[in-house]
């Protein structure tokens, strides 16, 4: 199916240049573009946290049970504050 889409001219520069660089034509490089978008909607792109933990095992015994305030003071102890 034939369509118009306005797009911004340096957007389409670069749609160009990227489609000559992979020797692909600008269709085809548009349809992957949209196809990639529609997947991600589909699945939801729910975000995921990515695992930033250190080599610990979790919280220190005496902070197991202890509420945020205890362990917020404990990190902020003689900073001042």
């Amino acid at each position: 199916m034939k369509t118009t889409v306005e797009i911004a001219d340096s957007l389409l520069q670069q749609a160009r240049k990227l489609a000559a660089r992979e020797g692909i034509t600008l269709r085809t490089l548009i349809e992957r573009g949209l196809h990639r978008v529609i997947a991600e909607t589909k699945r939801g792109a729910s975000f995921k946290l990515r695992r930033a933990s250190f080599k610990g095992k979790g919280l220190q015994p005496e902070f197991h049970e202890a509420s945020w305030e205890k362990v917020r003071d404990h990190i902020y102890k003689d900073r001042g504050a």
